[in-house]
Order: C-alpha cells, then structure tokens, then sequence
C-alpha cells in the first residue's frame, strides 16, 4: 500500500468519525433543548441554554454535512480543505457545549435556592 493510498484511509477516517459523532451531537442538543423546556415550564426559570443549544446544534449540522462532502469528493486537496474546515467547527461546537453545560449548571443552581 502507498503513502498516498495510506494518507487517503486515514483521511477518511477522520472523516467518518466526525460525520457520525457531529450527527449524534445534533441529537443530544435536540433532546437537551427538550428537557430545559421541560424544566422551565417546571421551575419557572429562565435561560439562554436552549438557544445556545439551537445554534450548537446547527454548528454540529454544518460539521456532519462538511464531512460528509469531504469523503464523496474525489480530489485529494479538495478533501483536506473541507476536512480541516469540518474539524474546526466541530471543535468549536464542542467547546460551546462545554460552555453551555456550565449555563444549565448555573440556572440550575439558582433555581435550587
């Protein structure tokens, strides 16, 4: 097997990693979007989570669809340009989700008082 052809695999990898992981992300904002619904009607509080969630989800989206477009392209260069573009939203949607994980912390904390 090549350098070329061993390159490509792992390329693809990465890709299919980040095309199943970013499309299971887009589910867990849903269903977190969800349960904050439900625990503000509840508790009578209020939060931005859930739209931070919407735009988090919408980040992971653009990543899977990135992704996916990088493993059915052809050209090699191509590939690597969409795949570095996918990778960086994908680490920037996770790293909001760690910031909003500390937004529900916050209101939760509050409405526990």
């Amino acid at each position: 097997m090549s350098q070329e052809n061993s390159d490509r695999h792992l390329e693809e990898d990465i890709c299919t990693h980040i095309f199943t992981v970013s499309s299971a992300m887009v589910g867990v904002c849903l269903t977190v979007i969800g349960l904050i619904r439900v625990v503000i009607t509840l508790g009578q509080i209020d939060t931005i989570a859930d739209d931070l969630l919407a735009a988090d989800a919408l980040l992971f989206l653009v990543a899977c669809l990135l992704s996916y477009w990088a493993l059915r392209t052809r050209s090699l260069r191509r590939m690597h340009r969409v795949e570095r573009l996918a990778d960086g939203i994908f680490l920037v949607a996770m790293v909001l989700m760690a910031a909003i994980c500390g937004v529900i912390t916050y209101a939760m904390s509050g409405m526990a008082k």
